[in-house]
């Protein structure tokens, strides 16, 4: 029971579109313009920096919430009850109940659940992250990297079982949801960042 209580919330809490909540605080709906994704991607190209990088804290800020209050409420020494926490959250920004079950690509959501779950590997997966956008101005490949990287360092590190069952189905989860992204980057076809998008989606998120 505690375990479904835990998936719900974190459901709940991850399901809040922060990007499209911006946009509309700017008058701006951003599902209709540029790539028409909620992530950071996006809100950085139609709301700019500051509105973006709001977007990028809250968005990590729910998935980091999920993880931390599903064990402090319901669980403090089950991991399994903060990993499932975790893994809802990306869910709901991935698949939002409030946006008919459609929404982002987890990226920064992914990242929250790595800073609770294991910090260690954050600053790491952070910089590969930023290493691959300023080389290559792909914020697709950047995220798929990041989450990766992440991912990769607790599978080999000294972790619960719990956390490394919730680091590969994010890492899982990061790869379909950039499904389309990798096919173009595989065609030459993705948009670099302050490239003029086409109206197919794109980035991170």
């Amino acid at each position: 029971m505690m375990q479904l209580v835990a998936v719900l919330f974190g459901y709940i809490v991850g399901s809040v579109p922060f990007g499209l909540l911006a946009g509309r605080l700017r008058g701006v709906d951003i599902r209709r313009h540029g790539s028409g994704n909620i992530g950071t991607t996006n809100a950085l190209r139609l709301l700019g920096p500051h509105w973006a990088a709001l977007v990028l804290l809250l968005d990590a800020g729910k998935g980091f919430a999920a993880g931390f209050f599903a064990s402090s409420l319901f669980g403090p020494g089950d991991p399994w009850i903060a990993a499932l926490g975790g893994l809802s959250s990306i869910a709901g920004h991935n698949w939002s109940i409030f946006l008919r079950f459609d929404g982002g690509k987890g990226a920064a959501t992914t990242l929250g659940v790595f800073l609770f779950l294991a910090p260690e590997v954050v600053p790491v997966a952070l910089s590969i992250t930023i290493l691959s956008v300023i080389l290559t101005r792909y914020m697709s490949l950047g995220s798929v990297l990041g989450v990766a990287t992440g991912a990769l360092l607790i599978l080999t590190g000294n972790y619960s079982l719990a956390v490394r069952f919730a680091a590969v189905l994010a890492a899982l989860w990061s790869l379909w949801q950039h499904r389309d992204n990798i096919g173009r980057l595989q065609r030459g076809e993705e948009r670099r960042i302050g490239e003029r998008p086409r109206s197919d989606d794109e980035g991170g998120g």
